[in-house]
């Protein structure tokens, strides 16, 4: 009898660390959940997932400690990071990408050497793109508003601990690879972000095509990425390309 295939996989990781800018700041805890393809097409979330603790090497600021609670002497006898992320961050052969909330994040501490070149999908980045109408997109306001099938409540609890952040953003992913395919969401996560409302100013809140041209060049120009991206996605449409806001069934398709 001929073994079932173990199933592709894509891990979505979430690290908690001594601040946001590495070399400066380092880990001090990586939790991942993986979301598997089944034989049915539908993808699912996978296995227990896990966390491990990690030594940043230097204390943990008071700033950091009242986001995460996680204290020096929660660490002091944790392993390096360096021991702990390869096996972590690639488990080959299964492994086709990874995935984090707001994935430039986690890229800075993840690098190409340590994931073996792996490509990333930020959840952040798709929501954006799949579910405009949400009023906000921050993991867990996506998570009361869409209210994933499935999801253990106490489980995705407490917020802004790495295994429960990163379950909770394994139900957005699954939900979001069972819409469009990983190409699309790693092309898409590859871009800025596409901003479904205007962030600030006398049109804050408004669609952008709502906004007029001379609000709209202006934007074009403004230091935000994910701003000027849309702005100039928004100009293109309106010459007859791009697109800003709900994706059609066709739009989804790569």
């Amino acid at each position: 009898m001929l073994s079932r295939p173990t199933p592709q996989i894509v891990r979505v990781i979430d690290l908690e660390t001594t601040g946001s800018a590495p070399p400066a700041h380092a880990v001090v805890e990586i939790g991942w959940q993986d979301v598997a393809l089944g034989a049915d097409g539908r993808w699912e979330l996978d296995g227990e997932g896990g966390h491990l603790m990690v030594n940043p090497g230097r204390s943990i600021p008071p700033v950091t400690m009242a986001v995460h609670h996680i204290r020096d002497q929660d660490v002091a006898n944790a392993p390096w990071w360096h021991d702990v992320a390869r096996p972590v961050l690639d488990p080959y052969p299964r492994r086709i990408a990874l995935a984090a909330h707001r994935a430039s994040f986690e890229e800075q501490f993840c690098t190409s050497a340590l994931t073996h070149g792996a490509d990333w999908i930020c959840t952040w980045k798709v929501a954006l793109r799949l579910w405009p109408d949400s009023p906000g997109f921050s993991n867990q306001m996506l998570r009361y508003w869409r209210k994933p099938q499935g999801m253990d409540h106490e489980r995705g609890l407490p917020a802004h601990r790495a295994f429960p952040d990163a379950y909770v953003t394994a139900f957005h992913l699954r939900d979001q690879l069972n819409e469009a395919s990983v190409a699309q969401l790693i092309q898409w996560s590859s871009e800025p972000g596409l901003l479904p409302r205007v962030r600030y100013g006398p049109d804050r809140g408004k669609e952008w095509r709502e906004i007029e041209e001379e609000v709209l060049v202006g934007f074009m120009t403004d230091r935000d990425p994910d701003i000027r991206f849309t702005a100039e996605t928004e100009y293109a449409r309106r010459r007859g390309g791009g697109h800003v806001g709900r994706m059609t069934p066709q739009d989804l398709l790569l």
